[in-house]
């Protein structure tokens, strides 16, 4: 469980670092599941945006009560996962992921998603490690993004260097296994990694579900931000539906 100081720190910062590590046997699991992703699609060499749409075998990670449990004392009892991803970053030529918000990718009104950042292998500056730019969740809005489709980005909406001082980034260097906790409005963003290691990252999205998974809103957003999120399937994890406008049918 996170102490009051964390969840302070989470609320105060966008971001959390918890005391919680994977073990290797289920690092080294995830590892397996990844490469064989690979093998039937190799176009997921540096990102794949929807694991569980291609193995369901990922859920169970997002199971694990002693992250869930950290995840209900941000965001409340009532939690479903509406995504899981995979930021590969392989050595000498992974791909760098553009400053940005969650928020302006996701369609779930009122925003709101808690999202679980697992490394996969030890992360550092050399390898192209997450950034944060602490506090800068606080004005619960989407600021200036253009799109940039750079074969060099995993992403393609960039943040405007205007709305943020990239000189107060925080680095998140983890050893593999551990996590951090982020907020759905935080601004982050990631270098490329040139270094002889790779840096595999897994996310986990958590939404509480007094929010809506908005599918007709995903269609629209769906060529703007080449991610098709109209069809993923949300999985309850602890509660209640408490809007009552989420479905949970699995999708092929």
């Amino acid at each position: 469980m996170l102490s009051t100081s964390q969840v302070n720190d989470y609320y105060e910062n966008g971001f959390v670092v918890i005391d919680y590590k994977l073990p290797e046997k289920t690092l080294n699991e995830i590892k397996h599941y990844y490469n064989a992703l690979l093998l039937s699609h190799p176009e997921f060499r540096d990102y794949c945006p929807t694991l569980l749409k291609y193995e369901l075998n990922f859920l169970k990670y997002a199971k694990n009560p002693d992250i869930l449990g950290c995840v209900k004392q941000l965001i409340g009892p009532n939690v479903a996962i509406w995504n899981q991803s995979f930021f590969a970053k392989p050595e000498i030529n992974g791909k760098a992921t553009p400053w940005h918000q969650d928020g302006q990718y996701w369609p779930i009104r009122p925003l709101a998603t808690c999202t679980a950042w697992i490394a996969i292998d030890d992360t550092n500056e050399e390898n192209g490690c997450l950034k944060y730019i602490p506090g800068s969740h606080k004005s619960r809005r989407t600021k200036s993004h253009y799109t940039n489709n750079t074969k060099h980005y995993t992403l393609n909406q960039e943040l405007s260097s205007s709305e943020f001082d990239e000189t107060k980034a925080f680095s998140l260097c983890l050893k593999a296994g551990e996590m951090a906790l982020h907020d759905v409005y935080i601004i982050h963003g990631s270098e490329p990694n040139t270094s002889p290691h790779p840096r595999r990252g897994m996310t986990m999205r958590f939404m509480p579900t007094s929010s809506t998974f908005d599918r007709k809103l995903a269609a629209r957003q769906k060529k703007k931000f080449k991610l098709d999120h109209e069809d993923r399937t949300l999985f309850l994890m602890s509660g209640v539906d408490e809007s009552g406008t989420n479905d949970f049918i699995i999708r092929s």
